[in-house]
């Protein structure tokens, strides 16, 4: 896992949150651009947690980091099964708190790769 991986993993985490922001407040359903950005972004999360397992003997709290990692990795594919379940403006806004999360997971997980603590 590097920092300049999971800077630029954030940045996408947050551009998708922001359309959909966006969509909610238009007042429009999920559509195909929205899961396109969330299934590009579990595929990012996907090649991070490969990353991250080949090198996880240096980190010193595995327990949450694993939880971390497989919480980044299982929220995307939820969020698209609750915002297609829900077809008003909050299916929208269920993917930007979505990918939000993701983004400050990240940063969590890379807190606890270097090595910081809470």
């Amino acid at each position: 896992m590097t920092s300049a991986y999971s800077s630029w993993l954030i940045g996408g985490a947050l551009l998708v949150a922001l359309v959909g922001v966006v969509s909610a407040i238009r007042d429009r359903p999920m559509g195909p651009v929205l899961l396109t950005a969330l299934a590009l972004l579990e595929v990012a999360l996907l090649v991070q947690a490969g990353m991250a397992v080949a090198g996880i003997g240096h980190v010193e709290e595995k327990a949450t980091f694993i939880g971390y990692l497989a919480g980044t990795i299982v929220i995307p594919p939820a969020a698209v099964w609750w915002g297609r379940a829900e077809r008003t403006r909050w299916g929208p806004g269920v993917i930007a708190v979505a990918a939000f999360t993701v983004a400050v997971m990240t940063g969590r997980l890379l807190q606890i790769w270097n090595g910081a603590t809470p």
